[in-house]
């Protein structure tokens, strides 16, 4: 297949393209700038310009190719919901360009959408009256699976690990270097479902080849690591001291991660292990962070 991709120059997003040309597919991949452009021709795939606030771009490479796989995002937390509402404009450009086709859509979604007090799975819905802007995304899927779309999602955890890595892992330990006490909330109890990129990319390459129309899959390789263990293993390597921040004190620390810091989402990905045949191969989150590099 020849599969358009979003976000090909990410942490992900080149993990999936490494996956896909490895696999026998051609890739077009997504570049906004001419650094990505040359990334991209160095792994072996075509670029297409553009981003993915330019709507028309994202139509153009999305009629170029036989399947798309979206997991580009803007990750600026400050301007969190008018992010959101970007990729759910994306997702209606990308969709509307594969409307009447049979070719695939895989969206990029989140685990922590559909937190709840037991393990969470492919078929729980996040709650459409909840406070994460988030869901604009799986809205938007299911909206274009209503109008025959063949668009599916893939959920990703709090951490998606390994070298590279510039997510919630590399905040944690910045936080610590600047506070001088690498913290969690409460009894740190709280569990973080995990998965290292290069296994996570493999759901997304097995949803756009085996994939059913409209389903959900959950790139957990773990279903949950407990935030306490996080925390004592980044105060380990840093040498600093390990705290418990109560409700009110966490802010202080945290700030606008509070949220992720006491979010407990254990997540079963049990259906997609089953259904696509999927399994991770790659060491753990904490494994991850002893010996990846996240220290350097």
């Amino acid at each position: 297949m020849r599969v358009f991709v979003t976000g090909a120059t990410g942490f992900i997003g080149s993990a999936v393209v490494e996956d896909l040309l490895k696999a026998g597919h051609q890739v077009l991949g997504l570049a906004r700038s001419d650094a990505g452009a040359d990334a991209l021709v160095a792994a072996g795939a075509e670029v297409h310009r553009g981003s993915i606030e330019d709507l028309e771009s994202l139509k153009r490479g999305a009629a170029q190719a036989d399947g798309v796989i979206h997991t580009a995002f803007i990750h600026d937390f400050s301007k969190f919901l008018e992010n959101c509402e970007k990729d759910r404009l994306a997702i209606d450009a990308l969709g509307s360009a594969l409307a009447g086709t049979e070719k695939p859509l895989i969206i990029t979604s989140a685990t922590a959408l559909v937190s709840n007090q037991r393990p969470a799975t492919e078929q729980d819905l996040p709650d459409p009256q909840g406070m994460n802007p988030r869901i604009a995304s799986e809205l938007a899927a299911a909206a274009l699976a209503k109008q025959g779309v063949h668009v599916s999602l893939v959920r990703l955890p709090p951490s998606v690990h390994g070298a590279g890595d510039y997510g919630f892992v590399p905040m944690l330990i910045a936080m610590a270097r600047d506070k001088g006490v690498s913290a969690y909330t409460g009894k740190g109890e709280n569990v973080w479902p995990a998965v290292h990129r290069l296994d996570a990319a493999r759901v997304f390459r097995l949803a756009l080849e085996k994939g059913a129309s409209n389903a959900v899959y959950h790139a957990t390789a773990e279903q949950g690591v407990a935030f306490k263990e996080i925390a004592g293993l980044i105060g380990k390597h840093l040498n600093l001291p390990v705290e418990s921040k109560t409700a009110e004190s966490a802010d202080a620390h945290f700030g606008w991660f509070t949220h992720f810091a006491a979010l407990d989402n254990p997540t079963s990905s049990a259906f997609t292990r089953e259904t696509l045949g999927w399994t991770p191969e790659h060491q753990g989150l904490l494994k991850d962070i002893d010996t990846a590099g996240y220290f350097n």
